[in-house]
C-alpha cells in the first residue's frame, strides 16, 4: 500500500508561532537594551563642541555608537510624515518589515554569495531602497522634508552629545554590529 497524496505531518508545533515569539523576544532585548534611550538623551552629556573638528569627531563617534537609535529616529520621523498618504504608508510598513528581518532582528551576520555583508552596508542599502520605493508613491515632498528633518535631528544630537562616556567597558565597545 502506498501513501501517494498524503500530506506529511510534523510532530513539532507550528513554526510561525515559534518565530513570532522569538521575534518578540529579540525586539524586547535588542531594541530595548542595545543602546538605551536614557544613555542617548543624558542631559549631562550635552555640551557644545569646542570647534568644527570636535563636532565632526563627535558626529562620527556618536553615529557609530547610536547607529540603530538614529535609524529608528529617522524612520519614525518618515513614518509620521506619511500618515496623510495611505499608499506611501502601506509601502513604508512593508519596508519596515523588511528592515526588521534584515537589520533589527538578525542574530547572525548577513552572507550573500559567500560574502559577509557589514551592518553599515545593510543600513545604507535599506535606506536607499526605502527612499527609492517611497518616492515612487508620489509623496516626494513629504519624504524629502521628513528625511531632511530626521538627518538634521541626528546631526544636531551627534554634534552636541559628548563622547567621553560612551566606551566605559570593553563589552559595549563592539558597537558596529546590531547583533553584538
Amino acid at each position: 500500500m502506498t501513501n501517494y497524496g498524503t500530506i506529511p505531518t510534523s510532530s513539532s508545533g507550528p513554526p510561525n508561532v515559534e518565530y513570532i515569539s522569538r521575534a518578540k523576544q529579540v525586539i524586547r532585548e535588542g531594541l530595548g537594551t542595545r543602546r538605551p534611550w536614557k544613555e542617548m538623551f543624558n542631559l549631562h552629556s550635552i555640551k557644545l563642541p569646542s570647534g568644527i573638528s570636535d563636532a565632526f569627531s563627535r558626529i562620527k563617534t556618536n553615529f557609530s555608537y547610536f547607529q540603530m537609535n538614529y535609524a529608528l529616529i529617522v524612520l519614525g520621523i518618515v513614518f509620521l510624515s506619511l500618515l496623510w498618504h495611505p499608499i506611501s504608508l502601506i509601502v513604508f510598513i512593508v519596508l519596515m518589515a523588511v528592515w526588521l528581518f534584515l537589520y533589527f532582528l538578525r542574530d547572525e551576520p548577513l552572507v550573500i554569495f559567500n560574502r559577509l555583508i557589514s551592518d553599515r552596508v545593510v543600513l545604507i542599502v535599506l535606506a536607499v531602497v526605502t527612499v527609492g520605493l517611497l518616492l515612487l508613491t508620489h509623496a516626494t515632498s513629504n519624504i524629502l522634508i521628513s528625511l531632511a528633518v530626521g538627518i538634521f535631528v541626528v546631526l544636531i544630537h551627534a554634534a552636541l552629545r559628548k563622547t567621553d562616556d560612551l566606551f566605559m567597558d570593553e563589552e559595549r565597545a563592539g558597537f558596529l554590529s546590531p547583533s553584538s
